[in-house]
């Protein structure tokens, strides 16, 4: 499926040990860069420092072939995250990759930035078009090892994966079906009865809305610490939260306890919810995943995320706001330096309010999904 959006620039340096000393290196990192095996793809690496060294800054993929404004945005990103080298491989065919190539050759050229290679692969083969030596580089191309070179060794070691496709990375995000399915809907069956009850019976609203926001926060917070010891809330925790993060002060609680410390809980914890939930309240727990994928660097799971959450409603102002960041090519903390601590959260957005809990009476208006009813 072609895309006008690029997978976003991402993983701010490479990690550990992943040196890209020559051209099979190159090609043996970028599927963990991205988190899967590129096909028909553009892939921009960008390096800071002189060449002939460097360290790799972002990482960014678009479909081929290049459509919209997308190509006329490459040359100001590179400039506002201080590239001085670009490595670019285009995976497929001749036809499809080579317009791709030289294109990235005529914005370059003249750019200040240097432009180490442009190569396309294709079925375990390369090609490079700045080099015409048919010794180093011959018209049948040059063989390399797609899975099992040395950078693909250590990459495994540090814990990267590479999907074989990006199809395969959606369906990691494919709600749950069959008796996990089941078990949700009777969960948040039994958890909106709940909440109606409490409703019901009070005379406090304000209070009451008190009361919804403090406990939400408490959860999101106990349940990004379960998920950083390798624990899994169970279907009537995971039910509960996703009518909690429906408040948005409680949402924003999480969004805000994103750091560079609790990242990896936050991932597995929203990856959860959002094949979990039932599909009215995926968009939180969905762009939540897409800000904790997003600020560490894997911008395919990013947008992956970021697309569930828009599905499930297309007018979900964070998923939309995240979206706009990504294909315009914001860094993650072009928005993560903006984002307030909880205490300043609280400062703006005053004491709690009955207005707060309206997005939550929606969802408890709402029908549960029978037996034959959409999937979360």
């Amino acid at each position: 499926m072609t895309t006008e959006t690029p997978d976003p620039p991402g993983l701010p340096d490479a990690p550990p040990d992943l040196l890209l000393g020559s051209t099979e290196d190159v090609l043996g990192a970028v599927p963990y860069l991205l988190g899967f095996h590129p096909t028909d793809s553009l892939v921009l690496l960008g390096l800071r420092g002189e060449p002939p060294r460097g360290h790799l800054h972002l990482t960014v993929r678009w479909d081929l072939p290049l459509s919209g404004p997308e190509p006329d945005r490459i040359l100001p990103l590179l400039r506002r995250e201080q590239i001085s080298q670009v490595i670019a491989v285009g995976y497929g065919p001749g036809p499809l990759v080579t317009p791709a190539a030289d294109e990235i050759r005529a914005l370059l050229r003249g750019s200040g930035i240097t432009l180490v290679d442009v190569l396309r692969a294709e079925d375990g083969r390369y090609w490079s078009y700045l080099c015409s030596r048919a010794g180093c580089c011959p018209p049948s191309g040059t063989p390399y090892d797609r899975r099992a070179g040395e950078v693909a060794v250590r990459a495994v070691a540090h814990g990267l994966v590479a999907l074989p496709d990006r199809r395969t990375l959606e369906r990691s995000l494919a709600p749950v079906g069959g008796a996990a399915r089941a078990a949700m809907r009777r969960a948040t069956a039994q958890a909106a009865e709940e909440l109606r009850a409490r409703l019901a019976g009070c005379e406090d609203l304000d209070g009451l809305a008190a009361e919804l926001v403090a406990g939400g926060k408490a959860r999101v917070r106990e349940a990004v610490g379960v998920y950083a010891t390798g624990g899994r809330l169970d279907d009537g925790q995971a039910a509960r939260l996703g009518f909690d993060l429906a408040v948005i002060r409680t949402r924003d609680e999480a969004w805000a306890l994103i750091t560079d410390d609790s990242r990896d809980a936050h991932r597995r914890l929203w990856q959860d919810l959002t094949r979990r939930l039932e599909r009215r309240f995926v968009p939180p727990a969905a762009s939540l995943l897409g800000m904790a994928a997003w600020s560490g660097g894997d911008c395919a799971l990013a947008s992956v995320a970021l697309a569930r959450a828009h599905e499930a409603d297309p007018g979900y102002s964070m998923a939309n706001l995240l979206a706009h960041a990504l294909r315009h090519l914001l860094p993650p903390h072009a928005l993560a330096d903006r984002m307030p601590t909880p205490d300043e959260l609280d400062l703006q957005m005053g004491p709690p309010r009955t207005t707060w809990l309206l997005p939550m009476v929606v969802l408890l208006e709402e029908p549960p999904a029978g037996p034959s009813g959409p999937a979360g």
